[in-house]
């Protein structure tokens, strides 16, 4: 009878893989089904995301709506932003957004950031290489931010600031079909009108996901890194991504300073919403 019950649990351990393996492979054969052009399915980071999938195909869209808390020493900020993107044609990525602060003291007689729209930030993305065999995809884009000032200094002041200009190198690989991993590299450099320095640093951007069978849902840790001169600071960002519609994922995302010299633990949530195209 012992041995009876062993051999059920274990056919229904193996069914019930079996299974998820299958449907996580018919999920994959839908993105990846269509061979003009070819796509392969790669997990995209939360925080700091893509312009568009890699390998987009032409007519694909989302929208975006993002928000998040972070402790700081003195004060918090609350973060905001609005995010629309969008492929004119296959392989490309075009990306609009408005990313807010909101700053708020947690001491007394502490004096905070004034709450401000960041930026205009505009974005493109070109997908130059999709190896289905290999499940790598390869990419290079291009961010540019419009700096505004505080709301409060719209009628005294420029409404803009600045300039941020942040060319930006992708490479993705599929491991099997459940492990994924992404790096996102670039130079990020800002120029100021008032004061009309440049300052640079690089950002490098390493990510890893465990895609859940039969699903869009993930787990993953991504790691937000930037060098300057000789200063390194790295942020941890644990993540994990659930669909609760068809077209409707929630992003949630902590952050881990490695260095607290202001910035502490964060929190980031991100709702997205994929329309169907044809």
């Amino acid at each position: 009878m012992k041995y009876f019950l062993w051999a059920v649990l274990l056919i229904a351990c193996s069914n019930l893989y079996a299974q998820n393996h299958l449907l996580d492979s018919l999920y994959i054969h839908e993105v990846e089904a269509i061979k003009e052009p070819a796509k392969v399915l790669h997990a995209e980071p939360l925080y700091i995301d893509l312009i568009r999938d890699l390998g987009a195909r032409k007519g694909e869209k989302e929208w975006n709506i993002g928000f998040g808390i972070t402790d700081n020493k003195s004060y918090d900020i609350y973060n905001a932003l609005i995010e629309y993107e969008w492929a004119p044609i296959d392989r490309l990525g075009f990306e609009i957004e408005l990313p807010f602060s909101f700053y708020y003291p947690t001491e007394q007689n502490t004096l905070a950031p004034q709450s401000k729209l960041n930026s205009l930030k505009l974005a493109t993305q070109y997908t130059f290489l999709v190896a289905e065999k290999a499940k790598t995809s390869l990419a290079i884009g291009y961010i540019h931010e419009f700096e505004m000032n505080e709301f409060n200094h719209y009628r005294k002041e420029t409404v803009f600031t600045g300039n941020i200009f942040n060319p930006f190198f992708v490479a993705a690989k599929r491991w099997g079909q459940n492990f994924h991993t992404l790096l996102y590299s670039g130079p990020l450099i800002s120029n100021h009108f008032e004061s009309q320095t440049i300052h640079s640093l690089w950002q490098i951007n390493s990510n890893f996901h465990y895609m859940i069978d039969g699903t869009r849902n993930f787990i993953g840790i991504e790691l937000n890194k930037q060098l300057q001169r000789r200063d390194f600071d790295m942020t941890i960002r644990p993540q994990m991504r659930v669909g609760v519609a068809e077209n409707l994922l929630i992003g949630i995302v902590t952050g881990i300073p490695i260095k607290r010299e202001n910035e502490r633990f964060s929190t980031f949530f991100r709702l997205i919403y994929e329309p169907k195209h044809k």
